[in-house]
């Protein structure tokens, strides 16, 4: 094959640093400065095609800014383990006091194929009765645990799904270990993947049960949250940090993940603020598709100047008015998911007025 070189610039001026990425006509690559010599591989990552050019020179291996994956300097192979996870490497001159890169030169890139992961598969709601699952947001020391108001509730609500006739499971945030979001879409929008790297990369990592229910099984989500100086939980931010991934796909691959869920909450605590974490729930399951029946929350607050926490508790461990406010709740959410269930066609396209999936421009990887 023809050689064709193309001056990437002075000798000098690429000395400067020991990764950068540069581009050789439509290529980008990751050109390396290490023990006195240059290498170049292409700027691409297997992964999702992240700058390789933009990360970290760490040893011998570029790691990549995106998600940290990681090929050799000079011949673009994986890191031990997974040498056959290769990026094309390109051969180097130093002419003229310039650096030169041949395209032709390039070496093959190899990405073996990996099983999907489970929660790529198709989205497709099983047969059966209506499904709800309930999301408790509060800490908990579980050993010893204290009595919460918000979750007693959501325990009300859950028992009248039974009830129903409805298949149920709680899950409790703080009994799962969730990795915080390392803001991946941050860096690019094409960074944050469904599902989640850290999920696809962790195996330790539990937000999975969150995906699995959210998208593949519930029919009827339930989030029970304390207010927390004036705000939902930590824990609750935690969760919809993860769920980013969601709805990125939204804007960015115009995939609906979360078609035909219906969403209510459950809201307690001592400070008042109770429209403004409701205002927070409502926007955010609104924006990856949720529905919600009318009056979509239950709330109780006793004021700012409310500070004995144990007459809170007691009030609403003896209010058979907040409980059958839950179990309301439920019956309508549960209405709501017959209508929106029957009413469901998985192939009808989802419009969303002022956002839209966008393609984004990307050199041609190499």
């Amino acid at each position: 094959m023809a050689q064709h070189w193309i001056d990437l610039g002075p000798l000098a001026a690429l000395r400067a640093k020991p990764l950068q990425q540069v581009r050789a006509e439509r290529r980008q690559l990751a050109l390396v400065f290490k023990d006195g010599a240059f290498s170049a591989i292409s700027g691409h990552c297997n992964h999702v095609g992240g700058p390789l050019g933009e990360g970290l020179l760490e040893g011998d291996y570029v790691v990549c800014p995106w998600h940290q994956y990681r090929f050799h300097c000079r011949t673009g192979e994986g890191e031990p383990g997974f040498e056959l996870d290769m990026v094309p490497s390109y051969s180097l001159k130093e002419e003229g006091g310039h650096l030169w890169v041949d395209l032709a030169s390039a070496t093959k890139r190899t990405h073996p194929k990996h099983e999907p992961h489970p929660l790529t598969r198709k989205i497709e709601r099983a047969p059966g009765p209506l499904r709800v699952v309930g999301v408790s947001t509060t800490a908990m020391d579980r050993v010893y645990p204290r009595y919460s108001t918000s979750e007693a509730l959501l325990e009300v609500a859950l028992g009248q799904a039974a009830a129903r006739g409805a298949a149920t499971q709680l899950i409790r945030l703080d009994a799962l270990r969730i990795e915080p979001c390392r803001g991946y879409y941050s860096k690019a929008a094409h960074a944050c993947t469904w599902p989640c790297t850290i999920t696809q990369q962790d195996p330790t990592d539990q937000m999975e049960r969150i995906y699995e229910a959210f998208v593949h099984w519930a029919d009827v989500i339930l989030v029970a949250t304390p207010i927390r100086w004036g705000a939902a939980s930590a824990l609750y931010y935690k969760m919809i940090e993860r769920m980013n991934c969601v709805q990125n796909q939204e804007t960015i691959a115009n995939r609906h993940l979360m078609r035909n869920k219906v969403a209510g909450f459950i809201i307690t605590g001592g400070q008042d603020n109770v429209q403004a974490v409701a205002g927070e729930l409502l926007t955010f399951f609104a924006e990856v598709g949720c529905q919600f029946p009318q009056y979509p929350f239950v709330a109780h607050s006793r004021g700012w100047s409310a500070e004995d926490m144990e007459n809170n508790e007691r009030f609403v461990r003896d209010s058979e008015e907040l409980k059958q406010g839950a179990r309301a709740l439920l019956d309508r959410a549960l209405a709501m998911a017959t209508l929106v269930c029957s009413a469901a066609n998985p192939d009808q396209p989802t419009a969303r007025g002022g956002r839209k999936a966008h393609a984004l421009d990307r050199a041609p990887r190499s």
